[in-house]
């Protein structure tokens, strides 16, 4: 069994925060979800949970950042090309996000941006030829 990954975010508007991930491409799973959190998958091994921060509080007594002006994580999926990384910028910006909150990276065989979603939680979107970045020896094989 592949191991699955679930990434819990304190967000401030759950149905606006749903659809934004709607508008990347993010499926809701409605039997996790109800007025306090939405389940949104991006594959079948990638999911977020959206939670309001009444629900995420209830995980943990640890203080609730301001994603806005604190990092606490920045999270990153990758893309099958250059191109798809931008396009997926471009619709978090016409969903409510902001683009570009660090700096873009452009390493020949690696081609990286970020967006924030709309409660300032960074992602990051990248493309990687991994062929090409081994023979340049800027990746070490797991």
């Amino acid at each position: 069994m592949s191991k699955m990954i679930f990434v819990n975010l304190p967000v401030t508007d759950l149905k606006r925060s749903l659809a934004f991930y709607e508008s990347l491409g993010a499926t809701p799973d409605p039997r996790f979800c109800d007025d306090s959190a939405a389940a949104v998958a991006f594959s079948d091994t990638i999911h977020a949970m959206l939670l309001t921060h009444e629900r995420f509080a209830s995980f943990t007594e640890r203080k609730i950042i301001d994603a806005q002006t604190q990092a606490q994580v920045l999270l990153c999926l990758s893309e099958e090309s250059r191109e798809a990384v931008d396009a997926t910028v471009a619709r978090a910006v016409a969903a409510g996000g902001v683009a570009d909150p660090n700096p873009s990276q452009d390493f020949g065989f690696m081609y990286g941006r970020s967006y924030a979603d709309p409660d300032g939680h960074i992602w990051e979107t990248m493309w990687m030829d991994v062929e090409s970045a081994m023979a340049a020896g800027q990746a070490e094989p797991a």
